[in-house]
């Protein structure tokens, strides 16, 4: 794995970048960059230097991250934003371009389009390529655009890149909506759902097993958490027109002390999936109603993201893909924004399905569909 990613590291050419040779060629070129979570510099300086090339553009290096925005009056501002990190190589550091019916790499499995194969190809080199070629490219958007090239999202969220960007710079987040290139086959996904996590525990009487009849069995108690969870209905929620649909699962089970104790304590944990409309606060007490003859203790808390569909710039870039547009089932950092009243949608090459995965590629037909929307949208 050492010799690998020391043969991964040598490939890298810091003056590779070309922001306008076609999407497939610059989608390749930064997959072939190496940047794992916390290893960001080389991939920053290259679309840095790449980006200050560009005279109506503001090009700002913070820290592993590149922010490059213009500055034209413009009445509306917008965000277009990626995350420039991947997770781990599996045997994809290499981005290979495979024709339809060949076979992948890492698998041997066949594909029915022409794809490109590798690590972040999908998640989402291929969104920042769209997001590269549109700064480079459109010197003068209907709006004024800072784009974003962010470190560090695959990892904890206190060294996310916009979480830092946040803590010094809030200004340069500032914009009326943002669009996140991840993926999404190509197709606009709004806002998105808050996750919550939280342990439902049960307790009882420590005792020897030959003895059961002296204690209480923690475990056996967990019996009522479950019957509450399989009888749960969940909600579906319309918003802007959209269906989010919430869930609420068990996600693990613990207790047990011994092969010969009877288990005094127990416990649940559980997974909330709420819909946007739904604050932090709100979803923690929906599950303390849920299991209130239990105890409660939540162990994280991310509320998901409006889709403010009726901002006027989100307008524009809908009518740009017919009005087609999906909610977003999971947590993305659209609700990062969302947090600071910046309205976000999710758009992006690539299926989230294969995201993290070895077998890892984004559809060249993606590539070229969501680049069109996208360039399409600033240019007006």
């Amino acid at each position: 794995m050492k010799k690998a990613l020391q043969d991964y590291r040598s490939r890298v050419d810091i003056a590779a970048l070309n922001p306008h040779a076609d999407i497939v060629t610059v989608t390749t070129d930064l997959v072939n960059i190496p940047s794992v979570s916390g290893d960001e510099n080389v991939i920053a300086t290259s679309i840095f230097q790449a980006l200050s090339q560009c005279s109506w553009l503001e090009v700002i290096r913070f820290k592993n991250s590149v922010i490059a925005r213009t500055n034209l009056g413009k009445p509306s501002r917008v965000i277009v934003a990626g995350h420039i990190d991947t997770v781990p190589v599996a045997d994809n550091a290499q981005a290979v371009l495979i024709s339809k019916d060949g076979k992948l790499p890492s698998d041997g499995s066949s594909v029915s389009e022409d794809v490109l194969f590798g690590i972040g190809s999908c998640d989402m080199k291929g969104g920042v390529a769209v997001a590269f070629r549109a700064a480079a490219t459109i010197e003068n958007p209907q709006f004024d655009v800072t784009y974003i090239f962010y470190e560090c999202e695959e990892i904890e969220s206190s060294r996310n890149g916009l979480t830092l960007i946040a803590a010094e710079h809030p200004e340069w987040l500032t914009a009326d909506i943002a669009v996140l290139l991840e993926p999404s086959n190509a197709n606009i996904e709004a806002g998105c759902q808050g996750t919550l996590r939280a342990n439902i525990s049960t307790s009882g009487k420590r005792a020897h097993s030959a003895r059961s009849w002296l204690g209480e069995n923690a475990i056996h108690n967990l019996n009522a958490i479950l019957e509450t969870l399989n009888s749960y209905e969940p909600a579906k929620v319309l918003i802007d027109g959209l269906e989010y649909r919430e869930g609420l699962n068990a996600v693990s089970i613990s207790g047990g002390i011994a092969g010969n104790i009877i288990p005094d304590q127990a416990l649940v944990e559980v997974n909330y999936r709420y819909a946007p409309n739904k604050s932090g606060a709100d979803a923690e007490q929906h599950i303390r109603d849920t299991f209130k003859d239990f105890t409660v203790e939540f162990s994280d808390n991310a509320p998901g993201a409006m889709p403010g569909l009726d901002r006027p710039a989100l307008a524009d870039l809908v009518s740009r893909v017919n009005g087609q547009v999906a909610p977003k089932f999971g947590w993305t950092d659209v609700a990062r924004f969302s947090a600071m009243g910046v309205p976000a949608v999710n758009l992006g090459p690539g299926d989230p399905g294969l995201a993290h995965s070895r077998n890892e590629f984004v559809p060249v037909s993606q590539l070229q569909k969501c680049e069109e929307t996208v360039f399409s949208w600033l240019r007006g």
